[in-house]
């Protein structure tokens, strides 16, 4: 089977990485990939958003399944350019990505479906925000409706802040049209936790638990990222609350979109809050995690490629994944300055010594090789440094080991991934 991966990132070199070893595998290729994708894939020379060029080398190779790791291709159409041309994507139609990409149309489905999730409103007007901050203390929660790479979520402290957010939004144009409508919803407290399934429009196949830190510096202080880290599985979600967050939140979200006649095939992640022992809906994204992938792909022990083919064929297989039992934690390395604006080309140095530590696997996320042959810097958040373990306080020290392998100048990364586990310990 040739298989055909979308994107250049740490989430897509994961998944490079685990489905290079299926048997049922000829071919590989990652667009655009990057130099770590590039060991286990052959790298294409096409931008993860170039829709019509990526459907024209699909066609012409005779690719058999496409997996989209970005939601911006997704949120563009892509399933559906690629279905034009009778092509196989892993990913939802643009119609089940607006999940991620509208948070209107996701809090709807959430009320639809009677999931648990924070008091919202809908805004599209300055007053009428402003008007429902003041009446409602808790509505500390300001976000952009479309897509704002990561800057369109505020958690504001009080109302004022609340208020200046929306305002930016709504008026100041620093989002475009992403922030032209707006959400509002009560600030939840509790832990957080992700839960990713496989679906085939009618099924689902719930992952293995995973927890993230997007807080840039220990203790989750200073400004949110992409993600500093994650591990899987996440003690906060026990077997009977993930069995509970399966048949309460991911299937009735799936049979409801079915019933619009919108059939959900792809990966489906929830972030979630746990208060009180409940499970309440914080977001949808329609994609793989990234960092959550990395942990999940080192735990993944089965041959994932036929799950998600038959998750886009809309016949995801009767048997389970099977999985490592031992737990995995990711510690993503950042240039000096993310998630602010950082310098790129710095030489990286270590990474064999790092990689050759057992049970770690170093992902790519921000690479590249400058015009020597050098490995540098080409991203905010570089690399991903995941590691097995038996438990989570024992892949977190085999991951910081590899850690302190690496170095560039000005590296940066959070000391205290996987602090809540460990602490639970």
């Amino acid at each position: 089977m040739k298989v055909l991966v979308v994107g250049g990132g740490g989430r897509e070199h994961a998944l490079c990485w685990r489905l290079a070893r299926s048997p049922q595998l000829t071919r590989l290729y990652c667009a655009p990939g990057n130099p770590g994708t590039a060991g286990c894939a052959t790298n294409v020379a096409l931008a993860a958003d170039d829709l019509t060029g990526l459907a024209d080398f699909a066609a012409r190779e005779a690719i058999d399944l496409t997996v989209v790791g970005p939601e911006v291709p997704l949120c563009e159409g892509l399933q559906a350019v690629f279905a034009a041309r009778g092509l196989l994507v892993f990913g939802p139609s643009p119609a089940g990505a607006r999940l991620e990409g509208s948070k209107v149309f996701a809090k709807q489905i959430m009320a639809q479906c009677g999931l648990r999730t924070a008091p919202f409103a809908v805004c599209e007007r300055l007053a009428e925000a402003t008007a429902y901050i003041g009446a409602h203390p808790g509505a500390r929660v300001v976000k952009a409706d479309g897509l704002a790479a990561g800057k369109g979520v505020v958690v504001a402290a009080d109302a004022a802040q609340a208020c200046r957010a929306a305002r930016d939004f709504l008026e100041g144009e620093v989002l475009g049209p992403a922030g032209r409508r707006i959400v509002i919803e009560e600030r939840l407290r509790g832990e957080e936790v992700s839960v990713l399934a496989l679906c085939d429009g009618e099924r689902v196949l719930t992952l293995p638990s995973c927890q993230d830190h997007k807080a840039v510096l220990d203790g989750d202080e200073g400004p949110n990222t992409g993600g500093m880290g994650a591990y899987s599985p996440a003690p906060v979600l026990g077997p009977e609350l993930q069995r509970r967050v399966e048949e309460e939140i991911l299937l009735p979200v799936v049979r409801g979109l079915a019933a619009q006649g919108t059939p959900y095939r792809g990966v489906l992640y929830a972030g979630l809050m746990i208060v009180a022992g409940e499970p309440y809906v914080l977001e949808f994204n329609c994609r793989f995690g990234d960092p959550e992938t990395q942990p999940l792909m080192l735990r993944c022990s089965a041959d994932l490629l036929p799950y998600l083919y038959g998750a886009a064929r809309g016949e995801l297989p009767r048997q389970p994944l099977q999985w490592d039992d031992r737990a995995a934690l990711c510690v993503v390395l950042t240039a000096a300055g993310y998630p602010g604006p950082y310098r790129k080309g710095q030489p990286i140095t270590g990474l064999e010594q790092a990689e050759a530590l057992a049970d770690v696997a170093v992902f790519h996320g921000g690479t590249a090789h400058d015009a020597d042959g050098r490995l540098v810097t080409a991203g905010g958040r570089v690399l991903g440094v995941t590691a097995l373990g038996e438990d989570v306080a024992a892949a977190q020290q085999r991951a910081y080991a590899a850690v302190r392998a690496i170095a560039w100048e000005g590296l940066h990364y959070r000391r205290d991934i996987g602090h809540r586990a460990v602490g639970r310990r």
